[in-house]
């Protein structure tokens, strides 16, 4: 007689699911419109315009500052204005993130301008990226409830890298058969095309109740963010550098190594969905950066395409699962209404990393080679591990099955 009863039970996962999904849709395009430039821009501006490796980093990093300058602001919106308002609003800059890049493609002989425009729209790419990202992580968590947080930030993610596994090998095609100026055209189009279906979806009103400063919150999570940035150091590498890594060797495909990364990176949070739930956070964590770690030294020590593509598969493998993870126990610091101010807090330690590792990678390539960027990074995803396994000494819960054996 169980079946019956099993029926209702997967309806109603379905249905959650589907809602989770309405709204890391947002997510999803956004983060496409990221990927596509990913492979091209680096070469780009290094090869075509003539800039040093310090300044083709810059210009992919760029985005990430302006993610870590507007991450107060979006958490800050989505908590008092409501995610749809948010997700409006960085549709919209979105869209004119790929008329910039469209315009900087038709300015090759004047590498300033060319140069001006690209990072005009990897500004724009940034703000449109963390009112999104916040905004649809929170309009998610507020339709279905809390208790669910954790599989929407995991969709969220799946949302992000699938857009970027899926853009990377896109955006070097077109730049192939229709120079820079497409992969702009298709950046406006996903914005503009996205924007109806934003205004579309039912509005979640904002939660009410004590905001916190942003001080207080940022108090509440820095440790998590620090792991979390520790551990994201490497897919900076890896997204910033692989095109100008695969070059300096002679390989061709650097793109497939992106798809690689998002294909394991998406396979492991759908396999291992409920981990975080059964095993905690910070346990999830460490074992995640560990991999991570393992799949950074391989990237370093690889001599051949194949070794390069298993360190990407090892490095998306272990990079999963750790901002759901460290993000899970981060907002758990802080009330239901001020969950888009912990998670805009928490995020800016990524933007952080992220921003950072463009140019320091393009000094440590000036220095040494491509491949030390990954050594580097293997040691920062060491650390990020020691400090997870810290928080979890100091702040770690006994799993509710553990508990109850304790009680038994």
């Amino acid at each position: 007689m169980p079946l019956p009863s099993l029926v209702p039970h997967r309806g109603r996962r379905f249905a959650v699911t589907a809602r989770i999904l309405s709204a890391v849709v947002f997510t999803f395009l956004c983060y496409l419109s990221i990927g596509i430039p990913l492979a091209v821009l680096p070469g780009y501006v290094h090869n075509d315009l003539g800039y040093s490796t310090v300044i083709a980093g810059l210009a992919v990093s760029t985005q990430y500052i302006a993610t870590l300058l507007s991450r107060p602001y979006a958490g800050r919106m989505a908590d008092a204005m409501g995610p749809k308002r948010a997700v409006t609003a960085g549709l919209i800059v979105l869209a004119l993130a790929g008329l910039f890049l469209a315009l900087g493609g038709l300015a090759p002989g004047m590498p300033v301008l060319s140069l001006a425009l690209i990072l005009m729209s990897r500004l724009g790419l940034g703000f449109a990226e963390s009112w999104i990202g916040t905004g649809a992580i929170t309009w998610g968590i507020a339709g279905i409830g809390g208790e669910h947080t954790a599989r929407v930030i995991s969709w969220n993610g799946i949302a992000t890298y699938g857009g970027i596994a899926l853009g990377a090998p896109l955006g070097v095609a077109l730049s192939q058969k229709f120079g820079l100026i497409s992969l702009g055209v298709v950046g406006f189009a996903l914005g503009a095309m996205a924007l109806p279906l934003a205004l579309l979806k039912a509005h979640v009103p904002p939660t009410h109740g004590e905001r916190l400063p942003f001080k207080s919150v940022l108090s509440r999570v820095y440790a998590y963010g620090a792991g979390l940035a520790l551990g994201s150091i490497g897919f900076g590498a890896l997204s910033t550098f692989v095109a100008l890594y695969y070059a300096s060797r002679g390989w061709q495909d650097a793109a497939l190594s992106l798809s690689v990364f998002g294909g394991c990176f998406i396979g492991i949070r759908l396999v291992f969905a409920n981990a975080i739930n059964t095993f905690g956070g910070y346990r999830v964590a460490i074992i995640s950066l560990v991999v991570e770690c393992l799949g950074l030294l391989l990237m370093w020590y690889g001599t051949t395409p194949h070794a390069a593509l298993a360190g990407a598969a090892l490095t998306g493998s272990g990079f999963a699962l750790v901002f759901p993870a460290l993000g899970v126990e981060a907002v758990s610091r802080v009330s239901n209404h001020n969950r888009g101010a912990a998670l805009g807090a928490y995020s800016v330690f990524l933007d952080v990393a992220l921003g950072l590792t463009g140019p320091v990678g393009g000094w440590v390539a000036g220095l040494y080679d491509y491949p030390a960027i990954f050594l580097v990074a293997s040691a920062t995803t060491l650390a990020a591990a020691a400090l997870s396994f810290v928080l979890y000494v100091r702040h770690g819960r006994p799993l509710r099955s553990e508990t109850a054996d304790a009680r038994a």
